[in-house]
C-alpha cells in the first residue's frame, strides 16, 4: 500500500450528489436546429419563437389554451372493450396501452370539452399524438361520437383538432369501423343545423383524413402541417415519379383548394370565434372581426 491508495481526493460529485438532468429541458427546432428552452416553448404555445415552426401541442394544453380563461367541462371517456383481438406484434397491445396511458395521463387519444371561445359556446375534440400516434381505435371513435352527440344536445358547433397516423392496426376491422361511425356523427350534426369546423394539425393522415378530418364546413390548418392519406414516399414508389416540393403541406393544399385557410396557432381562437359567429349568424364584434382579418391575411 502506498500514498496513492492511502490518500485520494474526494470527487465533487460524491459530495454533492449527481444531479439528473431531464432529457426534454431543451428542444431542437426541426427546421433550423435551434435549441429552445422548454418553458419558453410552452409559453409560446409550442411554436419555435425564431422560426415560427409549430411543434406538436399536447391535447390538454390545447384545450386549456383554446377556451376562455382555460375553463371548460371535460367530457368523460366512454368505456369500451380493451384489446378485443388479443393483438400482439413485437409487444402486447395491452402493454402498449398501459405505456401510453402512463406517458400521457390519458385513457386514450381523444380529449373533448365544452366551453366558450371568445364568448362562443362550442364542443372541442382534440387528438393526443403522443398516445400511439393519435391512432383511431374503438375508444377514440366512441369518444368522438359522444362529443358530436353532446354538441347536438347543447345546440352548438363542434371544432375538431385531428393529429393522427390513421386507424389503429391493433384493433383491425374494429378500428376501421370507426370511420363510417364518425362520418355518420358528422352528418347528424349538420342535420341539426350546427357548424363543424376542422383545424388540421401536424400530422393528419390515413383513415382519419379519409373520414371526419376532411368533412368540415370550414377547414383551417396550422402552418407546415402534413395532411394526406398516404405518405409521400409511398406515393413516389407507387407512381415512380418525384413529387413537388412541399407536397401535402397545409400551404400546398391551400393553393390547390383543399383547405380554406392557414392560421397561426396564436390566432386560432379569434379566427374560430369570428368564423363560427358568421356560420351561426351571430353578431361579429369589432375585436373578433379585426383578429380574423389579421389571421387570414397572415396565412395568405
Amino acid at each position: 500500500m502506498n500514498w496513492i491508495t492511502n490518500y485520494v481526493r474526494p470527487k465533487i460529485n460524491s459530495m454533492l450528489g449527481r444531479r439528473e438532468v431531464p432529457e426534454n429541458l431543451w428542444i431542437k427546432c426541426p427546421e433550423t436546429g435551434e435549441m429552445v428552452f422548454h418553458r419558453d416553448l410552452e409559453e409560446n404555445k409550442w411554436v419555435i419563437p425564431a422560426s415560427g415552426y409549430h411543434m406538436k401541442m399536447p391535447a390538454k394544453a390545447r384545450l386549456k389554451d383554446l377556451f376562455d380563461d382555460g375553463a371548460y367541462e371535460a367530457l368523460p371517456q366512454p368505456k369500451v372493450a380493451q384489446d378485443p383481438l388479443k393483438f400482439r406484434d413485437s409487444k402486447k397491445y395491452a402493454d402498449r396501452l398501459k405505456d401510453s396511458r402512463t406517458k400521457t395521463d390519458q385513457e386514450d387519444t381523444i380529449l373533448a370539452g365544452v366551453g366558450k371561445v371568445r364568448g362562443v359556446k362550442l364542443v372541442a375534440v382534440v387528438h393526443e399524438f403522443n398516445f400511439m400516434g393519435g391512432s383511431l381505435g374503438m375508444a377514440a371513435g366512441e369518444a368522438i361520437v359522444k362529443a358530436f352527440e353532446r354538441a347536438i344536445t347543447e345546440k352548438c358547433p363542434l371544432v375538431m383538432f385531428p393529429a393522427s397516423g390513421g386507424a389503429r392496426m391493433q384493433e383491425g376491422i374494429l378500428s376501421l369501423m370507426q370511420l363510417p361511425r364518425t362520418t355518420v356523427a358528422v352528418e347528424m350534426l349538420k342535420e341539426a343545423g350546427q357548424p363543424y369546423v376542422v383545424v388540421l394539425t401536424n400530422p393528419t393522415t390515413g383513415g382519419v383524413t379519409a373520414s371526419y378530418a376532411m368533412l368540415g364546413d370550414i377547414h383551417m390548418a396550422e402552418p407546415g402541417a402534413e395532411i394526406c392519406f398516404a405518405g409521400k414516399r409511398v406515393i413516389e414508389q407507387t407512381i415512380r415519379e418525384k413529387l413537388p416540393e412541399g407536397f401535402q403541406t397545409s400551404e400546398y393544399l391551400l393553393e390547390h383548394g383543399m383547405v380554406d385557410m392557414v392560421v397561426k396557432r396564436h390566432d386560432i381562437p379569434d379566427t374560430l370565434a369570428r368564423v363560427l359567429r358568421i356560420l351561426t349568424k351571430k353578431p361579429v364584434t369589432e375585436t373578433n372581426k379585426a383578429a380574423g382579418v389579421v389571421a387570414i391575411a397572415a396565412s395568405a
